[in-house]
């Protein structure tokens, strides 16, 4: 799609469907993604098509900011039509071709976003998008540090002393929860229902009536339910150029390029991207035993803490691991969930 030229001017686009070609053609192709069958890994190479297309990877978060304040987007309760979205992302796109003028396609990149943002935001076809949906959609698949994303998303619904309401955070949510709904996927976050996963932040801080910043940032790091996807596509942005130096016990192939997945209950047992996202096991590993995801090549001290946690797991039976589930809602156990573990 950055490859596709088309030759007219930001202003003149005329373009307004809600059923783009290069849209449509687009989710399509994912259809070649089926065979990845966890849905939170599904729904991050989804959305990782969809940020390369529209190049929102190339846009940092500061640079979307700069541009709503320029364009007084400050009111995130303001609908706005059609006109003024364009306005605003071709801005945002003559920006990104300053820095990257072979990959940018102003007139095709803001087609194609105000296609993705109308489907995503507008399911009653009013031609209006909240300021606010075009925030958290744009800033969530935007280029930066996921810390950084983070506050850039509790920000735009924090009251005047910069804390959290619960009715707050489910407008977060919700707004969030529409970009894998789009792509067919918010069956398995919670759906429309954001009430879980409130009331699992609140809990999760001991309070009721707000949130602070790092309060939610934290809880993020415990990959909710309902956002679990988002931390998982900048680990599948991590892990497109990782290579490391193991063989697959499964296909054999070495060395493993993308996500490595290495088991916690027996040596020397790793399990290549591809097999991991198709389920392919090998007799003498279960599905209920531990694995610890890598998108990038270990360190000699994860090496060593893989070893003894290995080690400790040597002398637990089956029984015990599905007495004792992961937590999340992925099918292993992140850096942070084994470290929560062993506290």
């Amino acid at each position: 799609l950055r490859d596709t030229k088309i030759h007219f001017p930001c202003h003149e686009q005329q373009t307004t469907s809600w059923d783009h070609p290069k849209m449509t053609q687009l989710f399509q192709s994912m259809a070649d993604l089926s065979h990845v069958r966890f849905s939170a890994y599904r729904t991050a190479m989804k959305s990782r098509r969809l940020q390369k297309a529209l190049c929102l990877d190339l846009m940092e978060l500061s640079i979307a900011q700069s541009v709503f304040d320029q364009h007084k987007l400050t009111h995130n309760g303001q609908l706005l039509e059609i006109p003024s979205i364009i306005n605003c992302l071709c801005t945002i796109y003559h920006e990104l071709q300053q820095v990257h003028p072979d990959l940018v396609n102003v007139p095709l990149c803001v087609d194609l976003c105000l296609n993705w943002l109308l489907k995503v935001y507008d399911s009653d076809r009013s031609g209006k998008v909240q300021v606010l949906s075009m925030k958290i959609g744009l800033f969530s698949l935007s280029k930066g540090p996921l810390k950084d994303k983070y506050k850039y998303l509790f920000a735009q619904v924090a009251g005047a002393a910069g804390v959290c309401n619960q009715r707050q955070l489910a407008l977060l949510l919700h707004n969030s929860i529409q970009i894998p709904h789009q792509l067919g996927e918010a069956a398995a976050f919670g759906g429309s229902n954001m009430e879980p996963s409130v009331r699992s932040c609140f809990q999760n801080v001991g309070r009721n009536d707000v949130i602070e910043l790092q309060q939610f940032v934290d809880w993020m790091h415990l990959e909710p339910q309902s956002m679990v996807w988002l931390p998982v596509l900048h680990r599948v942005v991590a892990a497109e150029t990782a290579k490391h130096q193991a063989k697959c016990n499964i296909c054999k192939e070495c060395p493993m390029v993308g996500f490595r997945y290495r088991s916690l209950k027996h040596f020397n047992y790793n399990v290549c991207q591809m097999c991991f996202f198709s389920g392919r096991i090998s007799k003498d590993h279960h599905l209920s035993y531990p694995m610890v995801e890598y998108c990038t090549p270990t360190t000699s001290g994860e090496d060593v803490r893989d070893f003894t946690k290995v080690l400790k797991n040597k002398f637990r039976s089956k029984k015990y691991f599905t007495k004792h589930p992961r937590l999340g809602y992925l099918p292993v156990q992140t850096i942070l969930e084994e470290e929560h573990l062993e506290t």
